[in-house]
């Protein structure tokens, strides 16, 4: 059971179809997004994008830098963790995506850009929307409200770009490479957080899209939510437990 450690924010969401099922049960599931402190809980999430990645047919590569340098978080409901993410801070000019984009990225830096990665995205099959919304959410949080990062970058499958286009905002910042990590081709992705927060203060806990438009920011926390998230991010990283 993911219980013993503090829940940055919960949320309650209808849940998916069981396997077979003509429609989704009716009563919500409750959901709570966690950081992942303890060494298990990261093996559990590492365990969910190894899943995740090989029904996708990507590889998964299990090495990777100094926890220091990121934070992973991870979504559970009924003690089963549901969804993961992994947010790199660029501390020392070495973010994952510099393996294949360095020189995209350092333009950025030359203009005084901060910018943090997230990576490491997983949610297991019939999730709500929510899950992966909040995710990402809390990640803004922390990187842009508390420590004042200014720029998303991401690498991504091809086909996956438009959804980061339409839905969220990114613009393509460099072309098609072959990500090695994976052993597939990425497109590396950037989108300044301070646009991102102008689209969670226009849509963010409306659920329902107004007639002719499509966001994605419909499904994250309402703005007036945010203060409190925050607050909990701040407490830990003033408990010395994640910083």
């Amino acid at each position: 059971m993911l219980v013993d450690e503090m829940p940055i924010a919960s949320f309650e969401a209808p849940p998916a179809a069981p396997a077979g099922a003509a429609r989704p049960r009716s009563e919500p599931q409750r959901f709570n997004v966690r950081v992942a402190l303890s060494a298990g809980h990261h093996a559990d999430s590492g365990a969910l994008v190894r899943r995740m990645y090989a029904w996708r047919g990507y590889a998964f590569e299990a090495g990777e830098r100094s926890a220091a340098d990121k934070v992973t978080l991870y979504a559970e409901t009924g003690g089963e963790l549901v969804g993961t993410m992994s947010l790199w801070l660029d501390k020392a000019d070495a973010l994952p995506a510099d393996e294949h984009f360095r020189d995209r990225l350092d333009l950025l830096r030359r203009q005084g850009r901060r910018l943090c990665e997230p990576s490491r995205l997983a949610i297991d099959a019939g999730m709500s929307k929510r899950v992966f919304a909040a995710l990402i959410h809390i990640s803004y949080l922390y990187a842009h409200e508390l420590h004042g990062y200014s720029d998303y970058v991401i690498e991504v499958n091809p086909r996956h770009v438009a959804f980061y286009q339409r839905m969220l905002g990114f613009d393509i910042f460099g072309g098609e490479r072959t990500c090695s990590r994976v052993g597939a081709p990425a497109v590396l992705l950037r989108l300044p957080l301070d646009e991102m927060g102008a689209q969670i203060r226009k849509w963010g806990g409306s659920g329902a899209q107004q007639a002719g438009e499509r966001s994605f920011y419909s499904h994250f926390f309402a703005a007036g939510e945010e203060p409190a998230i925050s607050a909990r991010l701040a407490a830990l990283c003033r408990g010395g437990e994640w910083a």
